[in-house]
């Protein structure tokens, strides 16, 4: 049984041993919330590996169950979303049932967070190649939002966490500008080091943003019936949202 702390506790399971997203989640949660974390060991980023390690996954919630976690989430989008919106949603529930405690994934993180932004229309970026962005895509619209683009960075896995935050910010900038009726900025993944882009991005091109970290740490206030903005990362964070329904 883990040490209690005052707020709560919260277990997370980090997708893969890349340092820098857990400390920041750290960082910007209040005082008083206790963090459990585990992680898994993602390498290579492709389909095979995001199914495979769905075990890892059934393991570690079962591990912060027991541990007396308040809420677990799961890190790491593309692997539910690889599952597709039903199917991630019958693994949830799975999960729920067996421990009896709430659990959420990236994805319904980030479906929650735009909604309560009031997005409608996205832009996309990963630091993923290739078609496997389609997929991602697919997820968000069959979440119900009209997504006018999504695009990876052209970089290697294990190096999402060496690009500059302005090389990021190029990139989207330049994604939205092509795409101006988008009123939502969604970046997928916690890899790269760019919490510092999204005032910027939000105050240059008038839309709010969606990153991984501030939107867990948003949900795990929600959850834990907790209500502290924060400025300096985000309006999600700065205005703190109700949470929509999903």
């Amino acid at each position: 049984m883990a040490f209690s702390s005052w707020r709560g506790i919260v277990g997370i399971i980090k997708p893969t041993m890349r340092p820098g997203g857990l400390e920041d989640m750290i960082r910007l949660l209040p005082e008083g919330i206790g963090v459990i974390p585990l992680f898994n060991d993602i390498q290579r980023g492709d389909r095979s590996e995001f199914k495979e390690v769905m075990k890892d996954y059934d393991a570690k919630v079962a591990i912060l169950a027991e541990q007396g976690c308040n809420v677990i989430h799961p890190e790491g989008a593309p692997p539910f979303m690889v599952m597709g919106l039903d199917g991630e949603a019958k693994k949830i529930k799975s999960w729920e049932r067996k421990h009896k405690i709430p659990v959420f994934t990236s994805g319904t993180n980030h479906i929650a967070a735009l909604k309560a932004l009031k997005v409608k229309r996205i832009v996309g970026a990963s630091y993923f190649r290739g078609e496997i962005n389609q997929t991602f895509a697919a997820y968000f619209k069959a979440a119900g939002f009209d997504v006018l683009a999504f695009e990876g960075m052209d970089v290697d896995f294990n190096q999402a966490q060496n690009l500059s935050s302005h090389q990021v910010y190029a990139f989207i900038k330049k994604l939205v500008l092509k795409n101006p009726k988008a009123d939502g900025i969604y970046m997928l993944g916690t890899g790269w080091k760019v919490l510092d882009i999204i005032p910027l991005l939000e105050g240059d091109l008038g839309i709010p943003v969606v990153h991984p970290v501030p939107s867990r740490v948003w949900e795990f206030q929600k959850r834990l019936s907790i209500h502290e903005p924060r400025e300096g990362y985000g309006r999600l964070l700065a205005e703190m949202p109700k949470m929509v329904k999903l």
